[in-house]
C-alpha cells in the first residue's frame, strides 16, 4: 500500500452488511419508519419476494433480501435460534437522543437504553421486527 493510500481517509463505504429477512418488504418498511433508513432501490424476484434492496443511513448502505433456501444461506435470527453479530450505525451527536426517542416510541424492543460510555459515545441498542440487533451511537471508529 502506498503512503497516500495509508494516510488518506476513505471517502466511500468499502463493505456492505447483507441481511435476509423472512418478510423483507415488511423489514424494509420498518427500518425506514423506525430507524430512519431511506430506501434506495428494491428489486423483486419472480415470486414477489425481495431479491435485493439497498437502504441508506448517512454514508452507509445495508443490503436486504428475502430469506430463501438456496446456495446463499443467510437466515434471520428466529430461523437460526439466536444472534451471532449486530450492526453498529453511527448517528450524529445532535440527533442521537431524538433517534432513540423515535425508536422507543415505535414500540421497538430496546436491548440497551441510551447511555454515555467510557469511550465517549452516547448509544443504545434495539431489536428490529425480526430480531436482528442494531446499535446506534455517536462513536465513529
Amino acid at each position: 500500500m502506498g503512503m497516500s493510500e495509508a494516510t488518506t481517509a476513505p471517502t466511500a463505504q468499502t463493505f456492505y452488511p447483507a441481511m435476509r429477512y423472512a418478510d423483507a418488504r415488511a423489514a424494509i418498511d420498518w427500518l425506514v419508519n423506525v430507524f430512519g433508513f431511506s430506501e434506495e432501490v428494491c428489486y423483486s424476484a419472480a415470486d414477489g419476494s425481495v431479491a435485493h434492496a439497498q437502504l441508506r443511513f448517512g454514508t452507509g448502505v445495508v443490503m436486504i433480501g428475502s430469506a430463501r433456501d438456496d446456495d446463499y444461506p443467510i437466515k434471520p435470527p428466529a430461523q437460526v435460534g439466536g444472534l451471532s453479530s449486530n450492526i453498529y450505525v453511527a448517528v450524529p451527536v445532535a440527533e442521537i437522543d431524538a433517534h432513540f426517542a423515535r425508536t422507543k416510541a415505535s414500540g421497538a424492543r430496546i436491548m440497551r437504553d441510551i447511555s454515555d460510555t467510557e469511550y465517549e459515545s452516547r448509544e443504545y441498542a434495539a431489536y428490529d421486527l425480526e430480531g436482528f440487533l442494531w446499535s446506534f451511537g455517536t462513536y465513529r471508529p
